[in-house]
Formats: C-alpha cells, sequence, structure tokens
C-alpha cells in the first residue's frame, strides 16, 4: 500500500472502533468534525485510502473459518477452537462471542463506518466538485456494499444490519433478503455516481486498471454480479456482468488484489504460512486431493509436506500452496469468478451453450479436455461447483457455494470425528443481541 494508506490507516483506527463518531482522531490527521465541517479533497482522500487498508484486515480469519467449515482445509495452530468450533467437535455451536466472528466483522464494519464518514464528508463539503464528490461516493458505496455482502454471506439467515450510518441509533438487523436488497441498491447508486465521477485519489497498484471511474464501475458491476449469484437472482447477475470485465477469451487473473508489504504499520498476507513449517499451518483437506481430476494443473494449489502432519485427530497430507510468499497479493474479485458466474447464471436459465463455453475455457486452461457430459441443468452444475471448488480453493466460496445448492451438510460433505458438525451459518455476535 502507499505509505499515505498506512498512515490514514494508523489514524483512523480510533475513530472506527468509537461508539461515537465526534470523537478526536490523531492530530496528526483530521478530525471528524473538521472533515463534516469542510473537508479538502487531500483529506477525503484520505478516508479512501483509510477503507482500502482497512479492508484487508481479518482476511485471514474469515478465510480459514469459512473454509473450515466447508471443510476445505483445517487451521492448526495453538488455538484448539479452530478445530474444535469451527468443525463441530462433539457436538460443539459457534461461538457468538470469539475471535473466528468477531475479528472478520469488526473489520468489516469499521471499514463501513469509514465509508460513511466519507459519504457524510462528501456531501458536506463546498471544497471538491460535483464530480469529485461522485467519485467519493461510487467509492465509498461500492467498498460498503462488498463489506455487507461478506458479513451477509458469513451471517446468512440471520441477517446484518444495513443502517448504520449513526452509531448512537442503529437500525434494526434485516433478513437476507433485505440485506441483499440494500446491498445491490447500493451497488447501482454507485455505479451512478461513477458515471459522472472524478477521482482526485490514486488507489493502491492492486487496482491498476480499476482505479479510474470507468475501471471502478467494471469492478462495482463485477461485485453485483457476484452479490446477484449468492442472492441467487441469476437475470440480474447476467445482466451486471454486461458492464463488468468479464472476458471469456481473457486473462483469468485480471481483476482488484489486496497489497501487502513491509512498509511501516502495513500487514503481510495475512493467509500465507511458511511452507513445510510445523507452527501454523492451513492444511488441506484430504478429500480435495482425493477428488481432483487426472490432468488439472491446479493441482498445483497444494503442496506435499515432508511429513504429514496431524491434529486434534485431524490429518493432512498438503498444505496450501496458493501463495507463493508473506508479499503475494489476494485476488478480490477476478475474471475466473465472472467467468463462472456466467456459467452458474447461464445453467440456471437454460442457456446451456453458453454455459459450455464458459466452463471449456477453463477446462482447457487447466489442462483439461473440453466438457463431453450431457448439456442438462443436473450434470451442468455438477461441472461448474467442481470448477468453483478448485479454481476457489482457500479464497472463501465454497461453503456459500455448497449452501447455495443444498450441500452444506454431513450428506456432501466429509465428516473426520464421529460427532462433528456442519455449520450453515455465522451466529450475530454477542455485542449485537
Amino acid at each position: 500500500m502507499k505509505n499515505i494508506s498506512i498512515i490514514i490507516l494508523a489514524a483512523m483506527m480510533l475513530a472506527l472502533s468509537a461508539c461515537t463518531i465526534d470523537e478526536q482522531l490523531d492530530p496528526n490527521g483530521p478530525s471528524i468534525n473538521s472533515l463534516l465541517a469542510g473537508a479538502e479533497t487531500g483529506e477525503l482522500d484520505l478516508l479512501v485510502y483509510g477503507a482500502e487498508a482497512r479492508m484487508r484486515v481479518g482476511w485471514g480469519t474469515y478465510i480459514t473459518s469459512v473454509g473450515s467449515i466447508a471443510r476445505e482445509m483445517y487451521r492448526f495452530d495453538a488455538d484448539p477452537r479452530n478445530t474444535e468450533d469451527l468443525l463441530g467437535k462433539g457436538g460443539r455451536q459457534l461461538d457468538n462471542n470469539t475471535f473466528y466472528l468477531t475479528a472478520p466483522y469488526g473489520s468489516r464494519f469499521q471499514t463501513v463506518k469509514n465509508c460513511n464518514i466519507l459519504l457524510q464528508a462528501a456531501d458536506a463539503t463546498s471544497l471538491a466538485t460535483e464530480a469529485q464528490k461522485n467519485g467519493y461516493r461510487g467509492f465509498a458505496k461500492t467498498i460498503k456494499a462488498l463489506m455487507f455482502l461478506q458479513e451477509l454471506a458469513r451471517l446468512h439467515d440471520n441477517g446484518i444490519r444495513v443502517d448504520v450510518s449513526d452509531p448512537d441509533k442503529l437500525g434494526p438487523f434485516v433478513s437476507r433478503a433485505a440485506g441483499y436488497a440494500e446491498i445491490l441498491k447500493l451497488l447501482d447508486e454507485g455505479y451512478s455516481h461513477l458515471q459522472s465521477a472524478e477521482f482526485t485519489f490514486k488507489l493502491s497498484s492492486g487496482f491498476n486498471g480499476f482505479d479510474d471511474p470507468a475501471g471502478f464501475a467494471r469492478f462495482n458491476r463485477a461485485v453485483a454480479a457476484r452479490a446477484a449469484t449468492y442472492a441467487e437472482d441469476y437475470d440480474k447477475a447476467l445482466a451486471y456482468l454486461n458492464d463488468s470485465f468479464l472476458d471469456i477469451d481473457g486473462d483469468l487473473f485480471v481483476g482488484p488484489k489486496h497489497v501487502f508489504s513491509t512498509a511501516s504499520g502495513d500487514i503481510l498476507n495475512p493467509v500465507f504460512t511458511v511452507p513445510g513449517q510445523s507452527g501454523e499451518q492451513n492444511v488441506v483437506h484430504d478429500s480435495h486431493i482425493a477428488d481432483i481430476l487426472p490432468g488439472d494443473t491446479r493441482i498445483s494449489k497444494f503442496r506435499l509436506r515432508a511429513n504429514p502432519t496431524s491434529q486434534d485427530d485431524l490429518n493432512g497430507t498438503h498444505e496450501s500452496a496458493i501463495y507463493a510468499s508473506a508479499f503475494s497479493p489476494i485476488d478480490i474479485i477476478r475474471n475466473e469468478e465472472l467467468i463462472l458466474v456466467f456459467a452458474e447464471a447461464s445453467i440456471q436459465k437454460a442457456k446451456y451453450g453458453d454455459a459450455v463455453t464458459a466452463i471449456n475455457r477453463l477446462r482447457t486452461h487447466y489442462g483439461l479436455d473440453t466438457y463431453s457430459g450431457g448439456e442438462n441443468e443436473t450434470e451442468l452444475i455438477e461441472e461448474m461447483l467442481y470448477h468453483r471448488r478448485y479454481s476457489f480453493w482457500g479464497e472463501g466460496h465454497r461453503m456459500f457455494d455448497l449452501r447455495r445448492y443444498g450441500r452444506l451438510n454431513a450428506q456432501y460433505l466429509p465428516i473426520d470425528r464421529p460427532g462433528d458438525l456442519v455449520f450453515t451459518q455465522f451466529p450475530r455476535p454477542l455485542t449485537e443481541n
């Protein structure tokens, strides 16, 4: 990240976790009151950088918690809750007041608060043009919607709060359907702002190609396509894809990314673990090794350990190899996902030929023969889920993909210890009840 993003991350931490929005910030940064009284574009830019920096925090816990529930991986470390709570050991239930819930939840909603301050400050200032204000609005509403989407995917039928602009008067939890409706509404509003916007701010290198209003608008539509897919509104998913950066014949790995560095105050890739170490490990569930098709080059995501590892009566021979180092970027969303969203929506709308075209793009890229199965809903869903399984292993999708098709249960997932459970959603945090 740019140095300025790290400065604002440190400055915003206090305000973002405070109970009210009129707390004083770091003396080297602007106060909330001064921002709302008439911020200059440079001060508004700092809020953008803070939001981009903050949205990375807690991502490692997010990935390992949803990945454990979906039996993608085991998180072996000193905390027994990773192999007990998340796998329902002996009938244990998920805790509503512990790190695997509250750390990602807090980070997502702190980022939302940052975006809300940005929106309020942009509306209040007379020191920015309307086009510049639209740039801030388009950015803030897109990122805010993405944060809501990540938490609604986890809490599911427990719903989320979407009215949190006044910390002293929070809105109620809304239903899953209402949550998705609000997310798509925010994304549509953000997209509209971006049509007549100017960016005064410079996003990190992770947004190269998506760091102007036109590029960011394509990112917005990509997020909207994911949200519509999670909401199972496939007509909207296909419509959003039209204005996204979907390119079936293009580079699978194009898309905005989180970036990391050793700069003072910055963070490293939170999902990376040192190869072969005996301490913290993200261990691949053996079923993913057993089920991958011969010749599928995505096997490279899994590294064979010199020695098998075990903890709490759980075992594994392979570990995650999806990130080469602690500086490796993490995709926020990429063309590969859009291709599979297109395939899924096409299947659901009985456009089977389109789905096969999209699926064959992945099969040929990953060393497989073209699809030879039946062009019908049942067989194509199996094929599509196979590719989502291996293309996005360890990236926080599988729990939600399985649930969308009624497969987040012991009928479809391996239960490695008698009495273990499969959870379909996370609880509301204790502090929210």
